[in-house]
């Protein structure tokens, strides 16, 4: 053990297995290696161990990396968490040098550099995911420019749209999800190694020196704060909450657009399952899973709040609670970016379903507005155009069967050009403002996007 010299006995049995991380914290092994190979450098330059010896640790940490990463490192029972077991082992490899490599370091700072090396390589693996989910949206939304869709407020056809202005609409939240994960990196970027238990370090090792070989930006400032804070997880995983719930609201928009009622996409079978009973069924399971899967993610940020949120001052042991939510987090969302990234890649776009659901009763706004550019307020446009929604409801018809003089009826400011506005792809081209749905608006909505994914 890595203590032990003040105690009589050894922890009572059911209490080490209570105690011990190993079975999960083994996952920092690389980061583990990492921090403790800068560290032997930094105390070599400070004189607290020989070239030889730092050779020697050097070559232990080497070979027990590689043992982990072929699988064949063998945990022992005493094997407390990933600090205790690399240790143990570079005590077998090395002798007597591994017990200096702990020299001004405690575990405190150490778990804390070690998350931190983990959550920085996460988010750099979340934002690559990211950007390739976010470069097969703009890929389908370029090969479907111009296919109409109904767009839809309260599920209820609203006004019509373009496809791939829809489509886009998950590109911008994926971006501010990208963001908000580069926000978190900077947070991230801070080296606690050197703070000790909580005092910091007596023995003048060149923080700088470690911050620049490990990635870090800087390094903390308070030796308190240092190996106390867990803020940088929390930031990890409300970034991936909210990333998380984006990518189920796209999921639960192409249930139900692949939907037979519906039909707008086909989903390829490589991300659909069959029925174990029913032979026609295909089964949207890929995104079904997405959508269920939000809330274990958003789930693992409210356990880290909650085991935060009484802790007193510094290093406390409920933190050891932070790294399963942020491992199955991780997990979750290596898993789940690729595979929505590979369901928009494949999905099959049904433009002539769209279009066919296009209902002329979503130009009703196109008529007050034809009404608005005739000097009617806005207002009382909205209210005649109603009455002339309920006329034609009335008498089971289109907005546009409607007679001439039905129209001149609720307003005088109605003329023989107003059956034109029952065009959808006049009523799309009129939304040209900037982040509108008319082509123009959305290529260069599309432009755009591609700049930031290059």
């Amino acid at each position: 053990m890595l203590w032990g010299g003040r105690f009589d006995k050894p922890p009572d049995e059911l209490f080490a297995r209570f105690n011990n991380s190993f079975h999960f914290d083994w996952r920092l092994y690389d980061a583990d290696i990492r921090g403790s190979l800068a560290y032997a450098q930094a105390l070599t330059r400070a004189g607290l161990l020989t070239d030889a010896e730092a050779r020697d640790i050097e070559r232990g940490l080497i070979q027990i990396r590689d043992e982990f990463a072929r699988g064949a490192f063998e945990a022992k029972p005493d094997d407390e968490d990933i600090h205790t077991a690399v240790e143990r082992r570079l005590f077998e490899l090395i002798g007597e040098p591994a017990h200096k490599l702990h020299t001004g370091r405690s575990r405190n700072d150490q778990v804390a550099t070690d998350t931190r090396l983990f959550v920085m390589e996460a988010i750099d693996r979340a934002q690559s995911a990211i950007r390739h989910l976010q470069s097969a949206i703009c890929q389908q939304a370029e090969a479907h420019l111009d296919a109409r869709m109904p767009g839809y407020t309260h599920m209820r056809r609203a006004q019509p749209i373009l496809f791939s202005h829809y489509l886009l609409s998950f590109f911008w939240m994926f971006q501010r999800d990208r963001e908000r994960f580069a926000d978190a990196q900077k947070r991230a970027r801070v080296l606690p190694l050197g703070s000790g238990a909580l005092a910091g370090n007596p023995f003048r090792i060149d923080r700088e020196f470690l911050a620049r070989e490990l990635g870090f930006a800087r390094v903390s400032e308070n030796s308190l704060d240092a190996v106390s804070d867990r803020d940088f997880i929390v930031e990890f995983l409300s970034a991936a909450s909210l990333l998380q719930i984006h990518l189920s609201r796209l999921a639960e928009d192409l249930i139900l657009y692949s939907a037979p009622e519906f039909g707008f996409v086909e989903l390829d079978d490589a991300y659909t399952t069959g029925s174990s009973l029913m032979p026609q069924k295909k089964n949207p399971d890929a995104l079904e899973l997405v959508r269920g899967k939000t809330g274990r993610i958003v789930s693992s940020l409210q356990s880290l709040l909650i085991t935060l949120k009484g802790t007193p001052s510094t290093y406390d042991k409920d933190f050891q609670e932070d790294k399963e939510p942020l491992f199955d987090t991780v997990d979750t969302l290596e898993l789940t970016l690729p595979i929505v990234a590979g369901v928009i890649q494949t999905m099959r776009v049904n433009a002539d379903k769209m279009r066919a659901a296009l209902d002329e009763s979503m130009l009703a706004t196109d008529l007050a507005e034809y009404l608005v550019r005739r000097g009617v307020p806005f207002r009382q446009a909205h209210h005649m155009v109603g009455a002339l929604v309920k006329l034609a409801e009335a008498r089971n018809v289109k907005l546009s069967a409607l007679a001439l003089d039905d129209f001149r009826a609720v307003s005088s400011a109605f003329g023989d050009d107003v059956y034109a506005v029952f065009d959808f792809e006049a009523s799309v081209k009129s939304r040209d403002v900037r982040g509108g749905t008319s082509p123009d608006a959305v290529r260069e909505q599309l432009e755009l996007a591609n700049q930031l994914l290059l």
